[in-house]
């Protein structure tokens, strides 16, 4: 693996006229533990989107509030998506960034469902590398800790009519981060819901869009007021099926088989899912996408089939579940992590800190 000096090219110039400093900068001290989501680096990075003249003006600047127009159709009608993705520094003081091209071309592809323009992937691919590159003292050096990227694209044109709009803005915002659960591979208690629906058929769930999240809250404040970490969601039309866990996409295995829900326009194509299918298909592990039912899963569960289940995604990783909350009936799981969920987190960590071989090309370092 090669690092990368991306970020240098004619359509950069924008942001040449900041400085990337020299040497190599002292890590930034932030405070102990660092949480998901509440420290951010010193710049952010902005590209523009306008009607005619296509991605343009590529600023890396100083972190500050953003002047948007009150009548922007993001605020209004919520034409905004958004990605994470994360930047891991190894033992040998290497920057590598995890599936960052299946992370971007997610979003690329996903713009058309909200009548969003595709996101430039040669120039935003290049911009965010710089962006880390400038930012490096703020990569952990921990283990377990990253850099988390969060680039947002949004709908910034001033127009109370109901159309797509003629302006965006694709903007990152790096963070560094802790464990996303305060318990790390402790299990989880989820709460399976059977009220309120993430999303439904020919709606957002595949796309990573801020209303699907929103959707979510009242049942997973819900079901945490309730002593529960997160909520497992059914399909909107039976009520049966199982779809996400939270933020993640969800994994069971039974017997001799890990089974996962089949993607469509009800769930997101998570990377880390992906991860975890090619990993496990590698090992010889029986793998299988299909429909599976909360009927299935108690079945599983009262003959002693049921051998563990696990959420994965970007944040979290791989966050093995401990007891499923069914009304007044409870699932629990005989290992959490068991051994397919220990198994996946210690690969997919250990190839993100560089520590395991990259087989499938996955990491893009990037030189000091």
């Amino acid at each position: 693996m090669r690092c990368t000096q991306e970020g240098y090219g004619a359509r950069l110039r924008p942001m040449q006229n900041i400085s990337s400093g020299s040497g190599s900068p002292s890590p930034v001290r932030t405070p102990a533990p660092l949480g998901f989501g509440r420290i951010f680096s010193e710049h952010m990075l902005t590209l523009q989107w306008s009607q005619g003249r296509g991605w343009h003006d590529v600023q890396i600047k100083p972190r500050a509030a953003l002047a948007v127009d009150p009548a922007a159709s993001a605020l209004h009608y919520g034409q905004s998506m958004f990605e994470g993705l994360k930047a891991f520094r190894g033992a040998d003081g290497v920057i590598r960034v995890f599936r960052m091209d299946a992370h971007l071309q997610r979003m690329h592809t996903g713009a058309a469902r909200l009548a969003m323009p595709a996101i430039d992937l040669e120039l935003t691919r290049a911009s965010l590398l710089e962006h880390v590159r400038r930012d490096a003292s703020w990569v952990p050096r921990e283990r377990g800790q990253s850099l988390y990227i969060r680039p947002l694209l949004f709908a910034t044109e001033g127009f109370l009519g109901v159309r797509p709009a003629n302006t965006y803005t694709l903007l990152v915002l790096l963070s560094p981060v802790g464990a996303y659960y305060e318990k790390g591979l402790e299990a989880l208690r989820i709460w399976v819901e059977q009220e309120h629906v993430r999303t439904t058929p020919g709606g957002l769930g595949a796309v990573k869009t801020g209303a699907n999240y929103a959707a979510s809250l009242l049942a997973a404040a819900r079901a945490k007021s309730n002593g529960f970490d997160q909520v497992l969601w059914l399909d909107a039309v039976h009520r049966k099926n199982l779809e996400e866990v939270g933020t993640m996409n969800f994994f069971v295995r039974i017997g001799d088989e890990v089974v996962t829900p089949p993607l469509g326009d009800t769930i997101l194509a998570g990377i880390t899912r992906d991860s975890s299918l090619t990993l496990m298909r590698s090992w010889g592990v029986r793998v299988s996408e299909r429909v599976i039912s909360i009927e299935e899963l108690i079945a599983a569960s009262r003959s002693g089939a049921l051998q563990e289940a696990f959420g994965t995604g970007t944040a979290a990783v791989i966050a093995p579940v401990g007891e499923l909350g069914i009304g007044d009936l409870r699932l629990r799981l005989p290992a959490a992590p068991g051994e397919i969920a220990s198994r996946l987190y210690n690969t997919i960590t250990g190839i993100q800190y560089g520590e395991l071989p990259d087989r499938y090309n996955w990491l893009t370092a990037i030189c000091p």
